[in-house]
């Protein structure tokens, strides 16, 4: 464990998520005070379902920690008095998604959206946002598009994207070794894209894409042996198959990959997306010198230590990072209202452009106004051998720091914000 934040994070108190300074409401435009007289987020995810652990209801938990910090921070100086949180399953369907967006928004009269796993159901989120001009931070799903073709003004892209997972795992795998590559993903649209940004990163490292196969999403049925009994088969014989399935089903993949004994046949598993909670579930063994790329890490410093501990009180689990994620969109959204001095969405979304941030999540973090792709450090990160595990949870370390600049693609042509 790192025992030393960033000079930039405790320049703020451990846990409250803004930039040093600050106080009380200013003008930013837009009618002052706010629309209702409180403050209603929405978590929209899945509760139920692939992932539900790695977000699900624990995301509501964090949004409760945001605003506590919120209020502790600026008390009787704060803009916002009174607070309301919506928690909805989407159950990782595009049309549930669309049709409970709108209903928070036009029924629960929720403010802003938060987290909504799954690629197709963030972009269409997205287009409810942009439809009804209110805020939406996207957590947990990885597609490019959130920040290309599909932005929009009411839309931020907070955690991670493919292209961050691919640049930190694809590229730094392939450089120290795993040339040829078997890649397994999902057939929806984070997985898509996670084919196509991990293949890019391969071949731009001097890599072979041997072979790819779309599987079947949801997986209702969890096998994945067709394509596990296939890998050794392919010639030339992959030095690494890329899963990039997620939650439940990176664990049931996982499983039947070790029981197909195939690291003992020569080839290697890389993972495209993997959460603390995946590790929990296949404990340390099952994934021991595993290498990944993490958005953030409950035990990398004290900062994050002291926000883990906590959460733990709260949930009994330690958090992933989209936990972390939610938590810290939650309380710059709050930042924002605070500066601007109402919830009016373009006046908030004034506030968030172009601002730089170091909080408990964003590391060297930036909201670029060009495309609302927050960028912030990334880490590549290794599980654990079984013996080096000393604490329930502390089952990764990190081997560097993918600096911000350098973890997230430059703004696309694509992305027109409107």
């Amino acid at each position: 464990m790192r025992t030393k934040a960033s000079a930039a994070v405790l320049c703020a108190t451990a846990l409250l998520a803004s930039a040093c300074g600050g106080g009380g409401p200013q003008s930013a435009g837009g009618s002052g005070g706010l629309s209702d007289g409180k403050v209603v987020f929405g978590v929209l995810n899945d509760q139920s379902g692939a992932y539900s652990q790695l977000s699900g209801k624990n995301s509501v938990n964090a949004v409760q920690l945001a605003i506590e910090d919120y209020q502790t921070k600026y008390g009787d100086k704060a803009v916002v008095k009174e607070f309301g949180v919506e928690s909805v399953d989407h159950q990782n369907k595009p049309d549930v998604a669309n049709a409970k967006a709108a209903e928070l928004y036009d029924r629960k009269a929720v403010d802003v959206i938060l987290d909504v796993p799954t690629s197709s159901a963030a972009l269409k989120v997205a287009d409810v946002a942009k439809e009804k001009k209110k805020l939406y931070f996207n957590i947990s799903a990885a597609t490019t598009d959130l920040t290309g073709k599909s932005c929009n003004k009411y839309t931020f892209h907070y955690a991670y994207d493919t292209y961050m997972l691919a640049n930190g795992t694809g590229r730094n795998t392939t450089e120290q070794g795993a040339k040829n590559w078997y890649i397994v993903y999902p057939d929806y649209a984070f997985g898509q894209d996670m084919e196509k940004s991990f293949s890019a990163a391969v071949t731009g490292a001097g890599g072979t894409i041997v072979s790819r196969d779309a599987a079947p999403f949801p997986n209702t049925s969890g096998d994945f042996s067709t394509y596990l009994l296939k890998a050794p088969t392919l010639s030339p014989k992959p030095d690494v198959l890329g899963t990039m399935q997620a939650g439940a089903e990176l664990v049931a993949l996982v499983k039947q990959y070790n029981e197909f004994k195939l690291r003992e046949k020569g080839v290697g598993l890389a993972v495209g997306l993997m959460f603390l909670t995946d590790i929990h579930s296949l404990t340390p063994a099952a994934l021991a010198g595993t290498t990944y790329t993490d958005a953030w890490y409950w035990n990398y410093d004290l900062v994050n230590r002291e926000f883990a501990d906590r959460f733990k009180k709260v949930t009994g689990a330690r958090p992933t990072f989209a936990h972390a994620a939610n938590y810290s969109a939650a309380l710059q959204y709050l930042e924002a209202v605070q500066a601007a001095g109402t919830d009016g969405a373009d006046a908030v979304v004034g506030q968030l452009e172009g601002k730089t941030v170091s909080d408990v999540f964003l590391r060297n973090g930036r909201i670029r106004a060009e495309d609302h792709r927050v960028v912030h450090d990334a880490y590549l990160a290794q599980v654990k051998q079984p013996s080096e595990v000393t604490e329930e949870w502390d089952y990764v370390k990190i081997l560097l720091t993918i600096p911000a600049d350098k973890a997230f693609r430059a703004p696309s042509p694509d992305c027109k914000l409107s």
